[in-house]
């Protein structure tokens, strides 16, 4: 496993980042993490040389915005030895303190979760323009000060889904150690994008990239145009590896985080974080007709994170966007015959696209900035109620 430092914290880390937002399941509840499953993967992976995972306060919980099963999970899954050889993040849910002491009180309730007396990355989850100054008016600034203080936690960052200008001032309105972004090769410009990579590395900050391969998208729906420009270019190479590589070969690039469900995705990605070279010019041309070719035919940049949720009329948000994009991206009219047939098998009827009252609740937290009543209407129209 390829290893480098992180920016000004000095950690060495694996190149390679195991993400637990994306853990295997037992049932369609997000809480119910397939426990076995996801212990031999985490602990294969730190076997093999993975040292950095991360997790938050809300990953795998069954209502939105709820503390999650994930960060219990992480706390089993590294006892025995394991805790000792991963440098292990969580992060602090901006959308839930008042007070600075909210912030400590949430902060000591993960680490009980976790079963750790620190955390050696901790996070200010999705910290937007809009609430920038709220949280620092709350002093967060002030209670990371002092949890490195005391030993909670090591090294302070961020994880960001905003426009670059809103980027570049938290960035430049403090002395954060590191930062963590969506960044992948569809997503150049795009919220912080290059632009802000590369501030970070000006700034000596680390940087870890999240959504590598923008929650699935880039391996389960990319069109056979796509995926025949990819195949003419590197006909040995996954649709996984077009997605990795690409960040590694970047120089702004430490860490690349991978939500993995399943055992083949880890080995796979294990095997290319161990040997991540050979992107070239002629993988480069190969990325960038890729990009332009998505970018004409994606009607809704939607990455299914679910920050949108809950919707107060209860429509699943995520859910209809993918089938939505489906139809778009898919060629055969049999193919988009199927994404019809799966909206209405796999979506309820209280949950689709036409009981949108286009309210915008979820405008106001979609990270992706999506016009989210507008296409609602647009996906209503398409495939009926």
């Amino acid at each position: 496993m390829k290893t480098t430092i992180l920016g000004k914290t000095g950690e060495k880390v694996s190149i390679l980042g195991f993400g637990c937002m994306r853990l295997p399941l037992n049932s369609a509840d997000k809480a119910d993490i397939d426990y076995p499953k996801a212990t031999a993967m985490l602990h294969k992976a730190i076997d093999n040389g993975v040292n950095y995972v991360d997790t938050a306060y809300n990953y795998h919980s069954s209502v939105p915005r709820t503390p999650g099963e994930s960060e219990v999970f992480v706390g089993k899954a590294l006892a025995g030895g394991y805790r000792e050889k991963v440098r292990l993040a969580t992060k602090l849910p901006t959308w839930l303190p008042k007070t600075k002491q909210d912030m400590h009180e949430i902060l000591d309730s993960q680490l009980k979760r976790l079963n750790t007396g620190h955390l050696d990355m901790y996070l200010a989850h999705n910290l937007k323009g809009a609430i920038w100054p709220k949280m620092q008016a709350m002093g967060m600034l002030e209670f990371f000060d002092e949890a490195k203080k005391d030993g909670r936690i090591k090294h302070a960052g961020f994880s960001f889904h905003d426009r670059y200008a809103a980027f570049e001032d938290i960035v430049k309105g403090h002395d954060w150690d590191f930062a963590q972004i969506q960044y992948n090769y569809m997503d150049v410009n795009y919220q912080a994008g290059r632009k802000g990579a590369e501030l970070c590395k000006e700034r000596g900050m680390g940087l870890i990239v999240m959504e590598p391969l923008r929650g699935g998208f880039l391996i389960n729906h990319l069109p056979e145009e796509a995926k025949a420009i990819f195949s003419k270019a590197r006909p040995d190479w996954t649709l996984a590896d077009w997605g990795l590589r690409w960040l590694w070969n970047r120089p702004e690039v430490d860490i690349v985080l991978s939500g993995m469900t399943a055992m083949p995705q880890l080995e796979e990605n294990m095997a290319m974080a161990a040997a991540p070279g050979g992107f070239g010019e002629k993988e480069t041309t190969a990325t960038d007709s890729v990009r332009a070719l998505l970018k004409k035919r994606l009607p809704v940049d939607c990455t299914a994170c679910g920050y949108c949720l809950p919707c107060p009329s209860n429509v699943n948000i995520p859910g209809v966007f993918s089938f939505y994009n489906d139809f778009h991206l898919m060629d055969a009219e049999e193919a988009k015959d199927r994404a019809r047939f799966m909206y209405k098998f796999q979506i309820m009827e209280a949950e689709r696209a036409g009981k949108c009252t286009h309210c915008k609740a979820c405008e106001e937290k979609c990270p992706q900035q999506i016009a989210v009543s507008d296409n609602m209407e647009k996906a209503a129209a398409l495939f009926g109620s």
